[in-house]
């Protein structure tokens, strides 16, 4: 199957996304236009204590109009590695510092009209060591046992996808806490 880009056009310019008009040629020589949201690539944490609990943070989010509880992510300031934010990012929202951080996997969150692509980190051997929360940010940490965590994913009792995504991919380095 062939897809020729023809053209873009960018149609908004925002702070973390801009939104562009994406022109095709289709594989059956038809022409048809694409919204594409590109948005700067993001990382999220799996942050998980010595007691068998992972962090999670208590949010508002503005697409649902209520709270959510998600992992801790952020997006990837230019210039910056995304081990480099998941360092800063589980600093700002969590108040915690990893001593091992390891690549759990990546994937993209929307790819049907949305560019951005997302680093998953298991965070180990936390430690205290915070840093000052954004300005628009207003968290609430809240500590749950890894099992329970899985049993609320499976139950439809977290309902954002980057959280359930990263579960996913954290689910074999979790097995040890699962079976307690």
């Amino acid at each position: 199957m062939e897809f020729s880009t023809l053209g873009r056009e960018k149609v908004y310019t925002g702070r973390a996304f801009d939104v562009e008009l994406v022109h095709f040629r289709l594989p059956d020589g038809k022409q048809r236009s694409f919204d594409l949201v590109n948005h700067t690539d993001s990382i999220t944490i799996l942050p998980l204590d010595r007691m068998g609990n992972i962090l999670f943070v208590k949010q508002y989010r503005v697409g649902v109009g209520g709270l959510l509880l998600e992992l801790p992510a952020g997006m990837i300031e230019a210039g910056e590695e995304p081990r480099e934010c998941a360092e800063r990012e589980i600093r700002e929202e969590t108040g915690m510092g990893a001593g091992r951080l390891e690549l759990l996997g990546d994937f993209y969150l929307a790819p049907g009209y949305d560019s951005e692509h997302m680093y998953v980190y298991l965070a180990t051997d936390l430690y205290p060591e915070p840093l000052t929360q954004d300005v628009d940010e207003f968290l609430q940490v809240e500590a749950i046992p890894a099992a329970q965590s899985v049993d609320m994913a499976q139950s439809g009792q977290i309902h954002d996808s980057k959280t359930l995504a990263s579960l996913m991919l954290a689910l074999p380095k979790l097995k040890s806490w699962l079976e307690r």
